[in-house]
């Protein structure tokens, strides 16, 4: 049971050939990408409540919810959570390459590229506390 809090980045929502896509492509070194996307998600998960009632969720899954945000969203993010310009892009790569993955996995990626050309991509990662909006039958409900 020991915390190796120095090592781990912390959770985020990005894995697998999302993940590596990102690394690859980014403009700062691939080692670096875990703790970005880490401090974001410390950034988005608290304010996820705010993220459903304010934009258009295109995927809920358990552990992680998908969003649908304007272009400069991203700018804001940044500015919070003091990212530079490289940073914030390759933060930006990994959510969008998420959303591709998700719709792929969903059967939704043409959807999802198409919304991808006039919008950006946010997924928050989901604690176990936050799924109960996940579990309504409206995904985009108004009310509460």
């Amino acid at each position: 049971m020991s915390d190796d809090a120095e090592q781990d980045p912390g959770s985020y929502p990005i894995e697998g050939t999302a993940l590596v896509k990102t690394a690859a492509l980014a403009s700062v070194p691939a080692a670096r990408v875990p703790a970005l996307l880490a401090r974001v998600q410390a950034d988005l998960g608290p304010r996820i409540d705010a993220y459903r009632r304010r934009y258009e969720r295109i995927a809920a899954e358990p552990e992680r919810e998908t969003f649908l945000v304007e272009p400069d969203h991203w700018e804001a993010v940044a500015d919070r959570v003091g990212l530079t310009e490289r940073e914030r892009d390759a933060v930006v790569r990994a959510h969008e390459a998420a959303v591709e993955r998700i719709g792929s996995g969903s059967g939704r990626r043409e959807e999802f590229d198409t919304a991808l050309e006039i919008r950006s991509g946010v997924v928050i990662g989901v604690e176990d506390g936050d799924e109960a909006e996940t579990n309504g039958d409206e995904p985009n409900a108004d009310g509460d």
